[in-house]
């Protein structure tokens, strides 16, 4: 089966391969990384009948486009922007095909940062540690530039018959809600969340504004803080993705996917794992504030995301036999070339 050559012809500020991130690679050192919103990532792969964690790619943005060699089948997800396939508006967040020749072009990105593209198949990318997701700080970047050909794998052949004027399924996806005003994010306590008195209530009564010295490392956020008596010791200790941390900067930062393993600095709080996406696709302007909840209302509302996700899983399966289409994995395939760093 000869791969199918995708020719990208815009790339935005910053497009890269991503998936979800590397699994059991913090023992020795090295974060995890993956998608910045795992949610939209996962609802882009299951959308083309691809595993969660496939390859894909995430873009930063400006314009992502590609004109694929032989139809494709596509799905768009993360912020809310405008899709089109030779010109013509088509829906994100839905399975599409783009026919061999015809360029998918996402544009005017609104409200959030990021954008995520699946494609079918298996896309042909190098991997680190098991991951296609880039480290910067490793030498492994992972760039997707405009003039690149980039090769999928993939057993589709376009379905016996579609239009451009209706959807190809009408499925119940679940989608990322984001607002035009202030977003909310759901936080839990620390050990440390009131051994600062009023920082709790401070945290909770204030609105804070995402600087442009934020990345995948974490969001640095101007607003009101408290600090710890000088005097107390904090002992260096791990810390989770979504950990609200106090520097000796007056902000406040939300630790990401790329964040170092350990700190100094108190953690005042963890941001919900439900809520982690919603940071994701907050970029430099974004105000945010935070809102209280107890862990077991953190862990109900990321259950139901794992419900949806679910759902969502069978539903495209079944809509995708109704097709005469099972897509899955492709015996035999080399798909990554894994790098020697």
């Amino acid at each position: 089966m000869s791969p199918i050559e995708l020719r990208v012809t815009a790339a935005g500020w910053l497009s890269t391969f991503q998936d979800l991130g590397r699994a059991d690679t913090e023992r020795l050192g090295v974060p995890t990384g993956g998608a910045a919103d795992q949610y939209s990532a996962t609802v882009a792969n299951l959308l083309v009948g691809n595993a969660r964690g496939a390859t894909l790619i995430e873009s930063l943005g400006g314009e992502f486009a590609f004109v694929p060699d032989a139809a494709v089948l596509v799905a768009v997800t993360g912020a809310p922007a405008r899709v089109t396939v030779a010109d013509a508006p088509v829906d994100g967040w839905a399975p599409v095909v783009v026919p061999a020749g015809h360029e998918l072009r996402v544009r005017d990105i609104r409200v959030g940062a990021r954008i995520y593209v699946a494609v079918n198949g298996a896309l042909v990318a190098e991997t680190f540690l098991g991951s296609s997701a880039p480290d910067a700080r490793m030498g492994f970047e992972q760039k997707v530039i405009r003039g690149a050909v980039l090769s999928v794998r993939s057993r589709f052949r376009t379905f016996p018959r579609y239009s451009f004027g209706h959807p190809l399924f009408r499925l119940r996806t679940p989608r990322l809600r984001l607002a035009e005003g202030p977003w909310d994010i759901d936080v839990v306590e620390s050990r440390a969340t009131n051994t600062v008195p009023g920082l709790r209530d401070l945290i909770a009564e204030s609105t804070y504004t995402v600087t442009d010295r934020s990345n995948h490392v974490g969001l640095r956020l101007s607003g009101p803080v408290l600090h710890p008596d000088g005097d107390a010791e904090i002992v260096s200790h791990g810390v989770p993705i979504g950990a609200l941390e106090i520097p000796h900067a007056d902000e406040l930062i939300v630790l990401g996917r790329y964040r170092s393993l350990t700190a100094g600095y108190p953690i005042v709080g963890f941001a919900s794992r439900a809520s982690l996406s919603l940071l994701g696709q907050a970029g430099p302007g974004r105000e945010l504030r935070f809102r209280w909840v107890d862990r077991e209302a953190a862990v109900r509302r990321h259950a139901q995301r794992e419900r949806e996700l679910l759902a969502l899983e069978r539903t495209a399966g079944a809509a995708f036999e109704a097709r005469g289409f099972t897509p899955g994995p492709l015996p035999g395939s080399r798909t990554t070339k894994e790098s020697e760093r």
